[in-house]
């Protein structure tokens, strides 16, 4: 694993995954493709929040780490659930259940078949939808230029064209920081946001930004061509090197505290799309163009627009994404509740019962403050 090209986020210093790290321990982002107010008005659910966080905690002592065992599993589909076609790309989804919906969201280089613990249980009492961001999972490896008001816009199709009514979005790591980005834009159609362990970083307003105008000629016309060959050449060996099964499975228990759930089913949720044929051409333009331009979407930026209910639900010893950048959030976005979880980077994947359990309890708050509305998306 080329050092140059890894990743990781400090647990010290509230740094995300987005940042460029020359650990090579960390290399998510290598495991696949080479790794206004809201509809409803609400009072502030801070005291709620705690309330949640200490029934969490007290729980935690009682139930193992190895709680996936004997829980139901979303059945691994190779070909894939339901299809819906967005602005012309196939767009995979997952859809169960009944009642006030949910929209489940994976991070980088996962699928919706990562909430597999998750679907079955919340689907007991809500609509559950999990989809798969463009570009990923069993959705269309589009040649598309990706940034983030990508993933927002699709979010926001999908809940006018397919959910059609308020919902509850929660995420993971890219997933978060989408759902949050998404919940900013349409706040009359979100009722609620979970993040858990998001990624997307706070601005520096001493970062001075690039100014193309000032680029020179020998910029544009030689070093430019030049380092793009280069990066293709290295993040192609990369591409190769991480979709391995092996090494999915190596980067995948750096970030598991209890492994136990990296097992054959999550191996193969991240290696299949990987056999796309346009799949390290995503992957190259993800790692140059999407990757290292975080700065124009920051949280402070998104969490300024946002007044929907915020749940913080974070795996404190997350190697990449530490519980500095959760309290961060918090102190910023004071509408938002914390709860504390022995776990990685995937919570939801790792201590889904603990995670479920806390997210039943928060949607049953939404609801208490929601009332019965429902007003339908036009």
């Amino acid at each position: 694993m080329s050092a140059s090209f890894a990743t990781s986020a400090s647990t010290t210093n509230g740094r995300d995954i987005w940042n460029w790290n020359p650990h090579p321990r960390f290399a998510l982002f290598n495991k696949v493709y080479g790794g206004r107010a809201c509809a409803v008005r609400r009072r502030d659910l801070i005291s709620k929040g705690l309330v949640v966080a200490s029934s969490v905690s007290a729980l935690s002592s009682t139930i193992s780490m190895d709680n996936a065992q004997g829980m139901e599993r979303l059945p691994f589909k190779p070909e894939g659930y339901n299809f819906w076609t967005w602005r012309g790309h196939k767009i995979h989804y997952v859809e169960q259940g009944s009642g006030r919906p949910i929209v489940l969201i994976h991070g980088f280089g996962a699928s919706a078949f990562h909430w597999r613990y998750n679907i079955p249980e919340l689907a007991k009492s809500y609509k559950v939808y999990a989809i798969d961001l463009l570009g990923f999972g069993w959705s269309e490896k589009a040649l598309v230029e990706y940034d983030a008001t990508v993933w927002r816009d699709q979010i926001a199709d999908f809940l006018k064209e397919i959910v059609k009514e308020p919902a509850v979005l929660i995420g993971n790591s890219l997933g978060g920081f989408t759902a949050l980005f998404t919940a900013a834009e349409l706040p009359e159609e979100i009722l609620g946001v979970a993040l858990l362990n998001s990624a997307g970083q706070f601005g520096d307003p001493a970062r001075k930004t690039n100014d193309d105008d000032q680029e020179t000629i020998v910029q544009n016309f030689l070093v430019k061509p030049l380092k793009e060959v280069f990066q293709r050449i290295v993040l192609g060996v990369l591409f190769w090197q991480a979709k391995q099964p092996a090494r999915v499975e190596s980067v995948l228990k750096s970030v598991y505290i209890n492994t136990a759930n990296v097992d054959d089913y999550l191996v193969e949720s991240i290696t299949k799309p990987t056999g796309d044929p346009n799949a390290g051409e995503v992957y190259y333009r993800l790692m140059t163009r999407f990757m290292m331009n975080q700065t124009k979407y920051t949280l402070d930026g998104v969490l300024s627009k946002l007044s929907c209910p915020l749940l913080l639900l974070w795996g404190d010893r997350d190697p990449w994404v530490g519980p500095a950048k959760a309290n961060r959030i918090k102190e910023f976005y004071p509408k938002s509740s914390i709860v504390n979880l022995q776990a990685g980077h995937c919570p939801h994947d790792e201590v889904p019962d603990l995670v479920n359990r806390a997210l039943i309890d928060w949607l049953s708050s939404l609801e208490l403050e929601a009332g019965l509305q429902t007003p339908v998306i036009a």
